[in-house]
């Protein structure tokens, strides 16, 4: 088996995902560092392995981690140990930590915050239009990024002091370009500042899941100090950055495919359809790390070994022909149907699909009714990639608002 190597810089993130395709449902990868595991890169077989019970989050399974060949300072540290939450566990442990956020976060609850979104979103397209006219604006850190973070923290009741120095961090976190040497002291920095997050709402309790996961513990549902701080690490860090990816991608897409976006302005295409194309299209997650085999697995004529470890590359899931036909390699936001796995599959599927999707639901369709003669301000093809192997995440977003 040809072993892909994901390059740490993701200049061509279509061109690898298209590679990693072509080896087959299951590629053999190494990730940046060295670090070799198995990537799943076909929908079926992704849909398959979600759910199955022998493949686990447990790292301790995960064979090179036992023989010590995985160093703490790896740039990729802690997405692949990130410390006990509902993302690192499974079985009745994965329930009971998973229960107080997916009941914080279903569809009809999360259609509660809508007025809060609408309100934060005319409130961000206020100050972009104050902006003087003609001049190039970042959409993604004046737009994209804000409005995620505000809603996110509101539902975590993050202080919005603390942004700044939470942005800073989770750059250093997802990128594979951090110092080693810098690893561990990022990581006890962010374990800080939510234990500090966690240590105040434990003295000021108010109407937030983070007080909601405190209080549940001491309820009698045993979550400790340490799974309460690290589900409110993965929450932030995960109901922030997958939004601003879904937003930004979506306007690159209208605004390199002028005939759809005509129509979509038109009403002629609903702003479902565009959230459901570029979640498929051009996936928010490129790749999500890690999970462990507890024994041999078959996938399609090859095998899993137990012990190895297994990423699922979204990015290439998402234009996988067998799933979504001969033209899976092309943005078409009339697709019907249109079943990809963006958000996962299985028991650890996103909780917070709902919301992301709420939020893009409400942006979009703003920003283009404030601004419709917005254009990037930049080829597409001088759009920069970001290097972070698990989020599909520009540099910025240059626009032109018109």
């Amino acid at each position: 088996m040809t072993r892909i190597v994901l390059d740490p810089f993701v200049a061509d993130l279509d061109g690898e995902s298209a590679a990693l395709r072509a080896a087959g449902p299951l590629a053999e990868v190494e990730l940046p560092g060295g670090v070799h595991c198995y990537a799943v890169t076909h929908h079926a077989e992704a849909r398959q392995l979600l759910t199955d019970s022998r493949i686990v989050k447990d790292i301790n399974v995960w064979g090179a981690w036992q023989r010590g060949e995985i160093p703490m300072d790896w740039p990729l540290i802690g997405l692949a140990n990130p410390g006990r939450s509902m993302l690192t566990v499974d079985g009745a442990d994965h329930r009971r930590l998973r229960t107080l956020v997916a009941q914080a976060l279903t569809v009809k609850r999360v259609e509660r915050l809508r007025a809060g979104i609408e309100a934060l979103t005319t409130a961000s397209l206020d100050r972009l239009a104050a902006l003087p006219k003609g001049e190039k604006v970042d959409l993604k850190a004046e737009f994209a990024y804000p409005l995620p973070m505000n809603v996110i923290s509101e539902l975590m009741g993050v202080d919005a002091a603390d942004h700044p120095r939470l942005k800073a961090l989770f750059e250093k976190f997802f990128s594979t370009q951090t110092p080693p040497e810098e690893v561990p002291q990022m990581m006890a920095d962010l374990g800080a500042l939510f234990t500090k997050i966690v240590d105040a709402k434990r003295a000021e309790p108010g109407d937030d899941l983070t007080s909601a996961l405190i209080a549940a513990s001491e309820d009698g549902d045993h979550l400790t100090n340490e799974e309460i701080v690290n589900t409110l690490q993965l929450i932030i860090a995960a109901g922030h950055e997958t939004t601003i990816s879904l937003i930004v991608n979506a306007v690159v897409a209208l605004e390199t495919h002028p005939e759809q976006r005509k129509r979509v302005l038109n009403g002629e295409i609903s702003w479902e359809n565009v959230i459901e194309e570029t979640l498929r299209w051009n996936t928010p997650t490129s790749h999500v790390l890690i999970r462990f085999a507890t024994e041999d697995v078959a996938v399609g004529d090859k095998v899993l070994p137990k012990g190895e470890a297994l990423i699922v590359s979204f990015g290439a899931l998402g234009r996988d022909e067998a799933q979504h036909g001969p033209t899976a390699g092309e943005f078409d936001a009339t697709r019907s149907p249109n079943r990809h796995i963006a958000f996962g599959h299985g028991p650890h599927v996103c909780p917070g699909a709902a919301l992301s999707r709420l939020e893009a639901g409400v942006a979009l369709p703003a920003l283009y009714e404030r601004f419709p003669e917005l254009e990037l301000a930049v080829p597409a093809s001088e759009l920069r990639n970001k290097p972070i192997v698990t989020q599909n995440d520009l540099f910025d977003l240059p626009v032109e608002l018109g």
